[in-house]
């Protein structure tokens, strides 16, 4: 049973277009409004922690209609996903617009109400190992079989024979080579692109769908998450010979005189408008801005600048830079 004669994506048509010389129609007004893609679908997670519920979150800011099955909490707490547990603030807003319900999977009672909230669900996200699914019957082939429009997305660790590896978001940052000291990562990037891939992905499954009627399991791997976002580094760009690296003295983060500040005049009437303010020639050759004499010359220029000083130049001379305390 699958949402009968409210599919939205049961049958893509594309409009005619309008001639391109037809000058009647007045443009649409600007919105600031969020498009709903996804209304009028139905979206069901099992998937706990973060990738899981930002993708869900997503999927919710884009019109789903959204229901997510946890585990009973234990006694004196009102989530079981550890995220409620340990950053209550950062689970309520995650859950905004969610509605979460209480199962336990390894029962016939917890069996049968994931299984009614299946049968009219469009879109399942999990996040278990596959071995854990396919003991609580929920392996692709026995999905596809019992409901064959419903569309899975499902995120792992890592991808194929990986998949069964324990891990998390450092681990998967430190294996995609940016773990490059001893400091922590400032966020979470490997779980956090991991759930904009998984919100992708729910379009793709749904798109898919469209054309072939029937449902489709998509594999998003963390780990390919964070290599997705390692690959500005792998190209070279922000190793230190790079130009958004640093190598490029208007692409930089200098020392000012009460806090930091990060310049980002890369192109070159940027570049130009700051070797300006440093009392340099206003050029802006990336070969110049290149010489360890340049990067000198604006290091010693900045350092001698207030942030007050700072970001009344930015807006003067239209220089992109933050200043940081």
């Amino acid at each position: 049973m699958y949402n009968p004669g409210r599919e939205p994506y049961d049958s893509l048509q594309v409009p005619a277009l309008p001639h391109p010389y037809n000058t009647t129609r007045q443009p649409k007004p600007m919105t600031t409004a969020l498009p709903q893609p996804l209304r009028n679908v139905r979206v069901l997670s099992l998937a706990l922690n973060l990738p899981g519920p930002a993708a869900l979150m997503r999927c919710a800011r884009m019109g789903a209609e959204c229901t997510k099955l946890e585990p009973p909490p234990a006694p004196g707490y009102t989530s079981a996903d550890p995220m409620g547990i340990y950053s209550p603030a950062a689970y309520a807003t995650l859950h905004s617009g969610v509605r979460v319900a209480h199962a336990h999977l390894k029962t016939a009672d917890g069996q049968a109400m994931l299984h009614a909230e299946l049968a009219r669900t469009d879109v399942l996200i999990t996040s278990f190992r596959p071995s854990a699914l396919a003991k609580l019957g929920l392996g692709w082939e026995a999905l596809q079989a019992r409901y064959p429009r419903l569309c899975l997305v499902r995120i792992v660790g890592a991808a194929g024979d990986r998949a069964e590896e324990p891990g998390h978001d450092l681990t998967y940052l430190a294996d995609a080579g940016l773990v490059t000291g001893t400091e922590m990562p400032p966020t979470l990037y490997a779980d956090m692109g991991g759930a904009l891939m998984a919100s992708e992905a729910v379009l793709q499954a749904l798109m898919e769908r469209a054309h072939s009627g029937s449902g489709v399991c998509m594999e998003v791997a963390l780990a390919d998450a964070a290599a997705w976002l390692a690959q500005p580094r792998d190209w070279g760009l922000t190793t230190p010979d790079g130009d958004v690296g640093g190598h490029h003295a208007g692409y930089c983060i200098y020392p000012c005189a009460d806090g930091r500040v990060a310049v980002a005049a890369l192109e070159p009437h940027f570049a130009a408008s700051l070797c300006a303010a440093a009392g340099l020639p206003p050029v802006g050759d990336p070969q110049v801005l290149r010489a360890p004499a340049t990067h000198a010359a604006i290091a010693a220029f900045l350092r001698t600048q207030t942030r007050e000083q700072l970001d009344a130049l930015a807006v003067a001379q239209d220089i992109p830079l933050h200043t940081l305390a």
